[in-house]
């Protein structure tokens, strides 16, 4: 099954005999929230307009929990995160098309949380609410409860030390900014540079200028260029498991499966005690 869904298909979707549970996403992390100030409102742009029938979905609160020790965006209490897909009408048996503003990386934070927990049937809308052309709707739908319990995976899924060990026996991409990578700047969390052995590879290379996926052979040969060769075990990593969810799902349109370091940076960067590299080489 595709991961990815293009908006004309999607509605066609819409009106057939099993349509799509729809999850708006949108979610923003900008230098702004970094620095204190008051975070983007996700929730107030859905209000304004929002595919008809969509739920609007928090990633800061549903599809991640508190930051700390785990990173910026760790992993959501599971009896949290279903009740919260449950209640966007999410079940086992009905597709998921999740969306975000266009840039997304919040979408794919929820394929992979939905796929990662045992939901057969998820897909990004590719491009994002800019790629719709059909009518929006500003009402709040009450769905009907949903009947989906999260299972987590037994594979898909990086701790810190798994990380730091796939970036010396397999491939570890970071899909940061090259300049993160490289530790030139660091906006965010309190060290820069990366995971030695880990190899650059930005995620906002996957995309075209407006934001829909590149052709999957043209992202399996831009991995293969990375290292990425066939039966590679691949992991991708970025600043708190958002933008490298992003390039998971690349790798997924590519045909490539690729498990996601849900902490990254921002909690390998908190242990004073983990290695750190910089520049452009990968150690």
């Amino acid at each position: 099954m595709n991961a990815i869904i293009s908006a004309s298909d999607l509605a066609n979707d819409l009106t057939g005999p099993n349509p799509p549970v729809l999850l708006d996403v949108r979610w923003q992390l900008t230098a702004a929230k970094a620095a204190g100030e008051p975070p983007y409102d996700g929730r107030a742009d859905y209000e304004t307009g929002h595919l008809p029938g969509a739920v609007y979905v928090d990633l800061d609160r549903e599809l991640a929990s508190a930051p700390g020790e785990g990173g910026r965006h760790p992993l959501p209490d599971l009896a949290h995160f279903g009740a919260a897909m449950r209640r966007a009408g999410v079940s086992s048996g009905t597709p998921v098309v999740v969306y975000d503003g266009g840039q997304g990386w919040a979408a794919a934070r929820a394929w992979w949380m939905l796929r990662w927990t045992g939901h057969p049937d998820v897909r990004v809308l590719d491009g994002g609410l800019p790629a719709w052309e059909g009518p929006l709707e500003k009402s709040v739908p009450t769905p009907a409860e949903g009947d989906f319990v999260p299972e987590p995976g037994t594979a898909g899924l990086l701790d810190a030390e798994a990380a730091g060990e796939l970036a010396r026996s397999g491939v570890l991409l970071d899909a940061r900014a090259g300049e993160r990578y490289r530790g030139e700047v660091e906006p965010i969390d309190p060290v820069a540079g990366h995971i030695p052995g880990a190899v650059s590879a930005p995620t906002t290379e996957n995309v075209r200028a407006d934001g829909r996926y590149l052709p999957a052979q043209e992202l399996r040969e831009r991995f293969k260029g990375l290292g990425v060769s066939e039966g590679s075990r691949v992991g991708v990593y970025c600043g708190s498991g958002v933008s490298a969810a992003h390039e998971v799902l690349a790798l997924a349109v590519a045909g490539i499966p690729a498990e996601l370091y849900v902490g990254s940076w921002s909690e390998w960067s908190s242990d004073p005690d983990r290695p750190v590299a910089v520049g452009p080489d990968p150690q």
